[in-house]
């Protein structure tokens, strides 16, 4: 899963141990690749990285790079693939990439980017192409919704949003489940359950945990909207409150497990509770891409599927001809 925030904690526990660091960016993709316009690796002069720009064929040749350029002090692009001065290296896929290497000659720009994705707050950056230092071009971005590269003659802008992240409403075995896919895939889960017992294994875990008291009070909880709210509840006692709650806020994607028939009694008791029409159809029932899923790790992976795919189709916008405006 494509997050930031992976790349940043890298760059900055470097930095925190005295080391000097480079972040290289896919600036343009010509044909087919593995990895879009945008995505990055991150360098520490004494050659380790995070992340990845290809299927493992220009990883080596990129890190040497980055090298120099931490060595140099310079920012420096470099092509590889089809057109590439590396005439030994070749892309499986027979597409080239652009990349632009960017020394980080301090911490400073590092800890404020990554301050801003901790707090899941969307965020612009400016790398140079030329010799001038990188800059966050807006402290909160309220308004970008899509992550984003723009590619200038003097610099490449980059839009960070908010990875994707499960609230999981329930209880039963489906729920660990569901955050165990979640947490394959590099996604973040928060669970809200009145299961004593699921509330603490998943704490043991380091996993935050909400346990619920009462199937008659709505939960307030700081959920934005790049988080998908799952209910996976047996006892459907406990939804309507809940959902009622989370109609109200913007979140991308709204589930919840159940057949049909246990849908249609959902509306109804949402419609009583004063719920509109148009927050209902919200909803989606049943959750998943499989049919009649009733084991909890195949409802977790439908589950997911359907999830990432809304993700995508919401905050990724479509690579154009030249797959060089999105990530």
């Amino acid at each position: 899963m494509h997050d930031a925030t992976l790349i940043y904690d890298f760059l900055d526990e470097a930095a925190r141990a005295g080391r000097k660091t480079a972040l290289v960016t896919i600036i343009a993709v010509t044909g087919a690749s593995s990895r879009p316009a945008g995505a990055h690796m991150a360098v520490s002069e004494d050659g380790r990285y995070a992340g990845s720009l290809s299927g493992g064929c220009i990883e080596a040749a990129v890190v040497a790079e980055a090298v120099q350029s931490i060595e140099q002090g310079a920012g420096r692009e470099v092509r590889f693939g089809e057109g590439s001065p590396y005439m030994d290296i070749r892309l499986p896929c027979g597409g080239g990439l652009d990349l632009l290497f960017t020394p980080l000659h301090n911490g400073d720009f590092i800890a404020a980017v990554l301050d801003r994705l901790n707090a899941r707050r969307p965020l612009s950056i400016r790398l140079p192409r030329n010799e001038t230092k990188p800059q966050i071009t807006q402290n909160t971005a309220a308004n970008d919704e899509k992550r984003h590269i723009a590619v200038f003659d003097d610099a490449v802008e980059l839009t960070y949003i908010p990875p994707l992240r499960l609230a999981i409403f329930g209880h039963g075995a489906g729920v660990e489940a569901l955050q165990r896919s979640a947490a394959a895939y590099g996604a973040q889960s928060v669970i809200f359950t009145p299961d004593a017992a699921i509330a603490e294994r998943l704490t043991e875990n380091a996993i935050p945990v909400v346990q619920l008291d009462s199937p008659g009070r709505a939960v307030e909880h700081a959920l934005d909207r790049w988080t998908a709210e799952v209910f996976l509840f047996h006892d459907h006692d406990w939804e309507p409150h809940l959902m009622l709650g989370a109609l109200a806020r913007d979140a991308f994607f709204i589930g919840a497990m159940g057949s049909r028939a246990t849908h249609r009694n959902r509306i109804e008791a949402l419609r009583a509770l004063g719920a509109q029409e148009n927050a209902i159809a919200r909803i989606h029932a049943p959750i998943g891409l499989i049919p009649s899923t009733r084991d909890p790790e195949t409802l977790a992976l439908s589950t997911l599927a359907q999830i990432v795919d809304a993700y995508q189709k919401r905050f990724v916008p479509a690579p154009n001809k030249n797959n060089q405006q999105s990530q």
